[in-house]
């Protein structure tokens, strides 16, 4: 079993349909998502909740496919952006602006723009240069930007440093020590409006206490801007809960939960969470097939349609991605890498996996639902995969596979 996605009568599956029949109609590679999972985790984090006044901002930059955000935006989600085009896509998708935080350390001046006039809740400021950006931006419209100061408190959290957010060498976020001075610059401008304050420390964290050690330090400096006159209206304490891809034992949804409402009893404010991996990771698996198979002195290849270029995580992170054929079999004898097709040394989903095979057998690529297809790219020109969302028995393509004629349409030659 591999989140979602567990066997019946040899044969993996999810909401019903069998896997095997997704790659015959569909093809390979090919990301593979069940909605009911998406819808699962989302409700996890509401129900976890209960009476107390929060927001659910789904992290768009996990999966930002249209049907995805269509999906969450039905059950009453806000999302995260982090750019103007994630901003569109979650209009685009039903989203409400209003519950939309735009988070981020290079926002551009039209990218402002677009977001004040759709009237997103708020902007999450990252620099004073960006602070000054925005207040400019705000004036050549005649309003105010609501504005929270993303504070990096300076929390190791332990996990692969291209995704911890919260140290002091990190690019993200106001440093500690300059937080309180950049509150009382943004209370002073005349187009900002302090409406909160917001603290994200990385992603894939698998324990609680990094969280309570931040939200600690960060109720400190919310005690501080309150005592100087200041009023927040909701306090984020942003995403990164992790989840399991090999033997990972990350806190659940509602022991997460739990955790914030003690830090938080005795406030009043909104509290703001923005997950991502946590709601799509292990509802999403990427099909690939078996092309060759080849074996040397030294080591075993499985040769498979899907590369670096479709999952790049194992590549950039040395990820580990839970790898188990669509048609249930006994492990094998024989370890191999599995590798893809581009010319790259590092091109490959998994090293040293024991697993029986034979050409033309199809693999599912396990906790793939977060940071896939997003990260993916046309390295070697190859297109990018198609996406299938699955509903309660039903297929649904939800982004056709793109076309080489797809990728050259764009580009012309010297006259």
């Amino acid at each position: 079993m591999i989140g979602a996605f567990a066997y019946r009568d040899g044969q993996l599956m999810a909401e019903g349909i069998a896997l095997g029949d997704i790659a015959a109609r569909f093809g390979t590679p090919c990301y593979v998502y069940s909605r009911q999972a998406i819808e699962a985790r989302w409700q996890a984090y509401n129900e976890a909740f209960g009476d107390t006044d929060h927001l659910i901002c789904y992290a768009v930059k996990a999966n930002s496919n249209l049907a995805i955000l269509d999906t969450l935006a039905r059950l009453g989600s806000g999302f995260d952006i982090v750019s103007g085009g994630e901003l569109q896509r979650v209009i685009e998708a039903g989203g409400e602006p209003e519950k939309t935080v735009f988070s981020g350390v290079g926002k551009q001046a039209d990218e402002m723009h677009k977001a004040l006039d759709v009237g997103i809740k708020c902007f999450n400021v990252e620099s004073l240069e960006e602070l000054d950006r925005l207040n400019q931006v705000a004036a050549e419209r005649d309003v105010k930007a609501p504005v929270s100061f993303r504070v990096n408190p300076d929390v190791d959290v332990k996990t692969h440093p291209y995704i911890a957010t919260g140290l002091k060498q990190n690019k993200f976020g106001i440093p500690w020590e300059e937080a309180f001075t950049a509150y009382e610059q943004a209370a002073s401008m005349n187009h900002i409006e302090v409406t909160g304050i917001d603290c994200h420390i990385g992603s894939q964290i698998t324990a609680i206490d990094p969280f309570i050690n931040a939200l600690e330090r960060l109720m400190d400096l919310t005690r501080q801007i309150e005592a100087a006159g200041i009023t927040l209206r909701h306090i984020d304490v942003g995403g990164g809960l992790g989840i399991p891809y090999k033997d990972e034992s990350p806190p659940t949804e509602a022991e997460f939960v739990s955790a914030l409402r003690q830090v938080f009893a005795n406030r009043v404010e909104q509290i703001i969470i923005e997950p991502g991996r946590s709601i799509v990771g292990n509802a999403g698996v990427l099909l690939t097939r078996v092309e060759y198979l080849k074996h040397t002195p030294h080591k075993n290849f499985a040769i498979v349609d899907a590369a670096m270029n479709d999952l790049l995580r194992p590549s950039l992170y040395g990820a580990w991605h839970e790898i188990l054929p669509v048609h249930e079999a006994p492990p094998g004898e024989q370890t191999y890498d599995i590798v893809g097709p581009v010319c790259e040394t590092g091109d490959f989903l998994g090293q040293g996996r024991t697993l029986d095979l034979r050409v033309g057998d199809l693999l599912a690529v396990g906790s793939a639902g977060a940071y896939g297809f997003c990260m993916s790219s046309n390295y070697n020109t190859r297109p990018r995969a198609c996406e299938v969302m699955l509903d309660k028995g039903v297929m649904h393509e939800i982004r056709k596979r793109e076309t080489v004629a797809d990728l050259l349409q764009p580009e012309t030659t010297l006259p």
